[in-house]
């Protein structure tokens, strides 16, 4: 039976490998040991919700990132859901789909009554199953980034 389960310590070996290809999936060179790292930081400092998929036998498929903000204008938190990932073996099957309404339930138990992402402009199979959700397209904003040296 396959679950979505909060990732524990335990995780931390299958989840760096996931991230790592999440990263590849960006363009980002493979880089196993600061994924492990960054993911250790995250569940050491409990500074993010780490949702994962593990599959019948345990092994772990996908997972979701969510960073909790706050809003000034709604005088609200929100979630970011900065991060979704499915290994692509495991594509198809609606993992992706139920990580993404754990997310949601899981916000709801919080008392987060907003859920914000980002996704790049060609990756329109994200882009389906958001919409597919009730997730809304954000025409009011534009994004901008600034990077710092």
């Amino acid at each position: 039976m396959s679950a979505i389960r909060s990732a524990t310590v335990s995780d931390l070996e299958p989840l760096s490998q996931l991230l790592d290809d999440y990263r590849r999936f960006y363009a980002q060179p493979s880089d196993p040991a600061a994924a492990r790292a960054f993911l250790a930081q995250r569940l050491g400092a409990a500074d993010s919700r780490l949702l994962v998929h593990a599959g019948q036998a345990g092994a772990l498929s996908g997972f979701v990132q969510l960073y909790p903000v706050l809003s000034t204008v709604s005088l609200a938190p929100r979630w970011l859901l900065n991060d979704l990932y499915v290994h692509p073996e495991a594509r198809g099957r609606g993992i992706g789909r139920a990580l993404m309404q754990a997310a949601a339930t899981l916000a709801r138990e919080h008392g987060v009554p907003r859920l914000t992402l980002s996704t790049q402009t060609h990756n329109k199979a994200a882009q389906a199953l958001y919409e597919s959700l009730g997730w809304q397209r954000n025409d009011a904003f534009h994004g901008y980034t600034l990077t710092l040296d």
